[in-house]
């Protein structure tokens, strides 16, 4: 079969491997798409040390089941992978937060990933998908969608609430406008570029493109300020992002554009207005469940900026590169 194989730091390419071996409680999978993600340009980047030479990259992914060694899964039932593989007996594990797995393995990173036609994957990593989701948008929901309804289940939403969402144009800002306004939320979407703001228009209630967002935010808050900031850039839009929160707000923190830059942040600022900071990464296997129960309710769209076959795998990492696009990357095996 053909797959992305990473054979040394910054180094890939296209090639042909040979058929995954399934051991018991495996299943393998034909990928019906996979998912193009920033994190895949910080691995081949080399900021993440733990990256096995050779793997095939990719953790974002929907297939249909062709073998199965676990009996929760059968031939021809659709699923997706988790970013991980846990061993679903640890501590963690057992309490429902498989995504702090201690003994977890990481897809694309330290076992073979999901740019290629067919993958091995661990049942204990796979959740069927119900009627109604798009493959499209099933094959980013653990990675995206998932995981920003994970952290706005630990942030608290409520019904009502404003939230902002940065980088709102990007695969994840996109995606978290449309996830929390399906939750309830009034929602502020940010973005750099008034082109892409007309197209966001119809998702968010209202689209900021100045720079010092925060003190739009507040004109659009009655000088309160935002409840919650899905923060989905990073150190570029932090400290606008917390200047937008109300006195108690939360700010969930998604990005990373730039791993190499460092946050100077004021505690007194932090202390004395009551604001909570929250890292957000990956999802547990309930979260994709209960994300994927919602967008088969078709209250998410698919946002896709272009698709590519797996052998010109080389132009989707420069179309992810351009600042233009508007959403995901899908990559056709």
């Amino acid at each position: 079969m053909r797959a992305v194989v990473v054979y040394e730091r910054g180094k890939y390419e296209v090639r042909d491997v040979p058929m995954p071996r399934l051991n018991d409680g495996d299943v393998l999978i034909k990928i019906s798409y996979a998912a193009l993600c920033y994190r895949d340009l910080l691995q081949l980047a080399g900021y993440y040390p733990r990256m096995k030479y050779p793997v095939i990259l990719g953790h974002e992914a929907v297939g249909v089941v062709v073998e199965s060694k676990d009996p929760r899964f059968k031939p021809g039932d659709r699923v997706v992978p988790l970013l991980h593989e846990p061993d679903g007996t640890c501590e963690f594990c057992m309490r429902g937060l498989d995504s702090y797995c201690i003994n977890a393995l990481s897809y694309g990173e330290n076992v073979n990933g999901f740019f290629a036609e067919y993958a091995r994957v661990s049942g204990n990593a796979l959740v069927k998908v119900p009627n109604g989701v798009p493959d499209e948008l099933a094959a980013f929901t653990p990675c995206v969608i998932a995981m920003v309804y994970k952290g706005l289940k630990r942030a608290g939403l409520t019904y009502g609430e404003t939230v902002v969402v940065t980088g709102a144009s990007g695969g994840v800002g996109i995606h978290a406008v449309q996830l929390a306004k399906a939750l309830g939320a009034r929602v502020i979407a940010v973005t750099r570029s008034p082109d892409k703001a007309r197209f966001i228009r119809q998702f968010a209630d209202d689209v900021v493109t100045e720079q010092r967002f925060s003190k739009v935010v507040k004109d659009l808050t009655n000088g309160l300020g935002a409840d919650m900031v899905i923060e989905a850039v990073g150190t570029p839009t932090i400290e606008e992002s917390l200047r937008s929160l109300r006195s108690g707000g939360r700010v969930i923190i998604i990005g990373n554009v730039n791993p190499d830059e460092t946050y100077q942040l004021r505690l007194g600022y932090l202390i004395m207005k009551d604001v909570v900071m929250i890292g957000n990464v990956r999802s547990n296997r309930s979260d994709v469940a209960e994300t994927l129960k919602i967008l088969s309710k078709g209250l998410v769209k698919p946002v896709i900026a272009a698709t590519y076959p797996l052998e010109r795998f080389g132009d989707a990492l420069e179309f992810m590169r351009n600042n233009s696009r508007i959403g995901k990357i899908l990559i056709k095996p």
